[in-house]
């Protein structure tokens, strides 16, 4: 059941920018040697305290068609009100979508204008990081629509916009990647998809080695459990943030597909086997809880790309912002789940069908700024 963005037929990038596996590698080492021994940042997870969460209110008709428009903007200004009851939500808006965005988001969300393509913010926005200091930085990851399958100008700007707004450091990298592709529990460890992160169509001739070292310098990673992932089979070759979730320091919530005839079925049964017999950066065996995705989902919006997983939820000040797709059984049990799970913060479940049926989830559509 849980299917993602297909290669999009609408505004799909058909030429240009990609750099050359000698230029990628080369510019890559020179960055790398340069900066490993005068920065040391640290990614923490995205249970610590939030100052504010980022949002884009990016859909078009060009890329979500006339039916699913009007219900991906309904869906982003529910997302982005339930936040707003915890945490600040500043949320990137075209100029001319401004007043639609005002209606439905309401006042609790700082609306700002800037030109974007889509509402991918956690694709599309900085990594935020902090210093020895505790001072912020953040990452820009050279956003290439996953890997040239969609138009992109503006989105690849993001970073560096929101950089700029909160007024830290960009930090560089020749390392193409997405914020979907990353999870880590803030104390060394990360879950990464090498379908993603170590594509050809993102990082040309760099080894995971090489990745590895620079990840390790921008995010403060001492170990990396690699999941396969699988690429090609939806717009982001395979996203973490899909697959695998740190609730803690020892204890990650995994997706299981029920659907045997789904490609992802045997996808999170492999992923399941590696984080059951892995450890985190500090020797501890992973406690893994595995959740379920629904066996159905609602019809209206339902098709070959409604993304329809629970693992894609979003941790803010307070509370758990979670989807649910009308199967009772396993939304019910999702709720509970999350609950023990998170015993401190309100569990929110929100039908997101709309944006669902876009390939994509809550925490797709979220970026923490750390506070």
């Amino acid at each position: 059941m849980t299917t993602r963005r297909n290669f999009l037929k609408r505004g799909l990038l058909v030429s240009g920018g990609a750099l050359t596996t000698a230029t990628l590698a080369n510019g890559f080492t020179a960055v790398a040697e340069a900066q490993m021994h005068t920065e040391t940042w640290r990614m923490p997870d995205e249970g610590a305290a939030h100052a504010a969460t980022w949002m884009a209110f990016g859909p078009t008709e060009e890329i979500w068609g006339k039916k699913l428009l009007p219900v991906a903007r309904q869906n982003l200004a529910s997302i982005a009100k339930a936040i707003a009851a915890h945490e600040p939500v500043k949320m990137l808006v075209r100029e001319e979508d401004h007043d639609i965005a005002a209606e439905l988001c309401g006042p609790t969300v700082t609306l700002v204008v800037q030109p974007i393509d889509d509402l991918w913010m956690r694709d599309t926005g900085p990594v935020f990081v902090k210093d020895q200091q505790g001072e912020a930085g953040a990452v820009g990851f050279n956003f290439n629509g996953w890997g040239g399958k969609q138009e992109h100008e503006r989105d690849a700007k993001v970073a560096s916009f929101v950089a700029s707004s909160v007024g830290v450091k960009l930090i560089e990298t020749e390392l193409v990647l997405e914020g979907g592709g990353i999870e880590v529990d803030g104390e060394g460890t990360a879950i990464i998809t090498e379908s993603c992160v170590l594509n050809e169509n993102r990082n040309p001739g760099v080894s995971k080695a090489e990745c590895e070292a620079e990840l390790s310098r921008l995010l403060g990673l001492q170990k990396i459990i690699w999941l396969p992932g699988i690429a090609g089979r939806d717009i982001t070759d395979g996203h973490t943030d899909f697959y695998a979730r740190f609730v803690s320091p020892g204890v990650v919530v995994a997706g299981l597909d029920p659907d045997p005839s789904s490609y992802d079925h045997a996808v999170t049964k492999r992923h399941l086997q590696i984080l059951q017999r892995s450890t985190d950066a500090s020797g501890r065996k992973l406690e893994v809880v595995v959740l379920q995705g629904p066996s159905t989902v609602r019809s209206k919006y339902e098709n070959s790309e409604f993304a329809a997983g629970y693992i894609n939820f979003y941790v803010c000040n307070g509370a758990v912002i979670a989807p649910e797709f009308g199967d009772r059984t396993a939304d019910r049990n999702t709720r509970d789940t999350l609950r023990d799970l998170f015993p401190d913060r309100e569990i929110i479940q929100l039908n997101i069908d709309g944006i669902a049926a876009g390939g994509g989830g809550i925490h797709c559509t979220t970026q923490q700024q750390p506070a």
